[in-house]
């Protein structure tokens, strides 16, 4: 069991270094494009807020993880039963907020297409549309990873 668990927390970690990557070159693509004064510069606020999102989450993940497999896989020596219980009802948590999460970064991928595609001659809605949609779709992509590796977790978890 250890070993699967210490897979699925290695995939976590590795994704928050995704996160954090894509999060930090995001600011500094936002960055370049307020001081080209690049006319798709209103890209930045997307790029910024969501970037924002993903340096908290990866760093929160990143740095939570070692710890929290350590306690887990002491737990699941020393009380199987009480592991088995929390962990399954804590990973059956995080699946549904996937749905959440797919659902809001689905949502503003169509946002941002409908500004690219409606508001066609404003630099402005361009910018914003491409950003939202840029960054939606890397953090669907990441969540879809994600939660098929979560998935797997918790298939385990309920055959331990």
């Amino acid at each position: 069991m250890i070993e699967k668990m210490s897979l699925y927390f290695t995939g976590e970690k590795q994704e928050s270094l995704l996160f954090i990557t894509v999060g930090i070159l995001s600011i500094a693509v936002a960055a370049w494009l307020f001081i080209q004064s690049h006319r798709l510069k209103s890209m930045a606020f997307p790029l910024v807020t969501i970037a924002l999102i993903q340096l908290i989450v990866g760093g929160s993940v990143y740095f939570r993880t070692d710890n929290q497999l350590s306690t887990l896989a002491k737990q699941s020596i020393e009380a199987p039963n009480q592991f088995k219980a929390e962990e399954s009802k804590r990973m059956e948590v995080v699946m549904k907020n996937f749905a959440i999460y797919k659902w809001i970064e689905i949502s503003l991928i169509f946002i941002g297409g409908g500004l690219i595609l409606l508001i066609k001659n404003s630099d402005w809605a361009v910018g914003i549309g491409a950003g939202l949609v840029l960054q939606s779709a890397f953090m669907l992509c990441l969540d879809m990873f994600a939660e098929a590796r979560g998935q797997d977790y918790l298939e385990i978890l309920n055959k331990f």
